[in-house]
């Protein structure tokens, strides 16, 4: 008795969703889209650096000026580091760039766009079935493995 795979709607074969697969992007390993898990510990690295700069260059304690300050240094660091490495610090601990899909490198207009759209939180929220948030997508660029 010989395995088949599923079927799915209208009788047709189905494939199992690979992401970054549609966008010509390999399935694992360098250039692969990068995983939720390295991008939330990219996003966690970056964050506590911008608030240990705003507590300890900028305000004088801990508070709501602290945050505000924080995400002004976020998005500075994130239009220039992108704009002109590909990748923050967070970024490349965790072995992570950005990338244009087009031609592999990010313009300083779309980390500008990019960065605008992460600083507004929600469409960082929204995802499509690739893994790219809704930043990304407008962006039109990827988050990918190193």
């Amino acid at each position: 008795m010989a395995l088949r795979a599923p079927r799915g709607h209208g009788g047709r074969r189905c494939r199992l969703r690979i992401p970054g697969r549609d966008l010509g992007l390999p399935e694992e390993g360098p250039g692969s889209i990068a995983r939720p898990g390295r991008r939330l510990g990219a996003l966690a690295v970056d964050w506590s650096l911008c608030l240990l700069i705003a507590y300890g260059l900028i305000t004088d304690g801990y508070g709501q000026a602290t945050s505000n300050w924080a995400l002004l240094i976020y998005f500075v660091l994130s239009v220039l580091t992108v704009g002109t490495l590909g990748f923050t610090p967070g970024k490349r601990i965790f072995g992570l760039r950005v990338v244009e899909l087009e031609t592999g490198r990010v313009s300083p207009l779309r980390a500008l766009l990019r960065s605008v759209l992460l600083c507004l939180a929600v469409p960082a929220l929204i995802w499509d079935r690739d893994g790219r948030g809704l930043h990304d997508r407008v962006a039109r660029t990827v988050e990918v493995r190193m």
